[in-house]
């Protein structure tokens, strides 16, 4: 009975510290929504209400209606996507090789990888900025998507590492003595197999993409070529958007796909990631 009494006690104290996280994370969510279906009226109030007098959907109408912000949305969506799949072209070659051979420097350059990825991009802003300069490459595209492919390729590596080293050797061995060679064994048979790592990766890759301010913030100043986590915080400064109201409604819009995509396919993310230590 005492082994059972501190079970149930035990899971009771794990859905209590959910629920205190499911509390710390979505509040401000939810505040924000609260924020965002408040007329101007109660925001000049001062109305602490959490749920509004009259609540209306005209905030996100408005922010909808904004000539510039679907040109947010898709520099975003465009920019996420495209250095996702440039992580990708990068990053699968790279974990390959680390999982299947054998070369002097292998550990030290796995290090380094992981090393790189804790450096937080801000000690490199100011010479990055030069350095895009000298190349004439500001206030384009491709600088941006070039250095989220930097950022991204790291991480993308190690997990992508997890999920080929969760493919047995001797499916590697079998296509070889067939007569395939390295490259055909890669892409007949690593790839396949390594489909829903791959799958998460550019998932995450991409939400990642999604929510950069730091880098498009500082490598682009034409308002038509800004992605949507730029384009918020100039758009609270426009003169007929600056309302508290619509700055909610349009941080709405940008956050929902990211969320929505995690939630939607989080068995898809997680099982990638874990898939490396259940079968290696």
């Amino acid at each position: 009975m005492s082994g059972r009494t501190g079970t149930r006690l035990g899971d009771a104290m794990s859905y209590l510290f959910m629920l205190v996280m499911f509390v710390f994370f979505a509040g401000p969510l939810t505040y924000l929504l609260s924020m965002a279906m408040r007329d101007k009226r109660e925001i000049y109030r001062g109305a602490a209400r959490y749920i509004p007098n009259n609540p209306t959907i005209d905030n996100f109408i408005t922010v909808l209606n904004n000539s510039y912000f679907p040109i947010y949305l898709w520099n975003g969506l465009k920019l996420a996507a495209i250095s996702g799949l440039g992580v990708l072209i990068v990053a699968l070659p790279a974990a390959y090789a680390f999982s299947r051979f054998q070369f002097r420097g292998k550990g030290l350059s796995m290090m380094g990888l992981l090393l790189f990825q804790m450096i937080s991009p801000l000690v490199i802003m100011v010479p990055l900025y030069r350095y895009m300069n000298r190349l004439g490459l500001l206030d384009t595209h491709f600088a941006v998507v070039m250095v989220y492919i930097a950022l991204g390729v790291p991480l993308a590596t190690w997990l992508l590492k997890s999920t080929v080293d969760g493919i047995p050797r001797s499916l590697d061995e079998a296509a070889m003595i067939d007569g395939c060679n390295r490259f055909s064994v890669f892409w007949r048979i690593i790839l396949p197999l390594s489909a829903p790592g791959i799958a998460s990766v550019f998932i995450i890759t991409v939400i990642a993409g999604w929510s950069q301010f730091l880098v498009p913030f500082l490598l682009l100043t034409k308002n038509d070529l800004m992605p949507i986590g730029v384009g918020i915080f100039n758009f609270r400064g426009m003169q007929t958007d600056s309302s508290i109201q619509l700055l909610a409604a349009a941080c709405l819009i940008a956050v929902v796909p990211a969320i929505v995509a995690f939630l939607s396919l989080q068995r898809l993310i997680l099982g990638a990631m874990t898939s490396g230590a259940v079968k290696g």
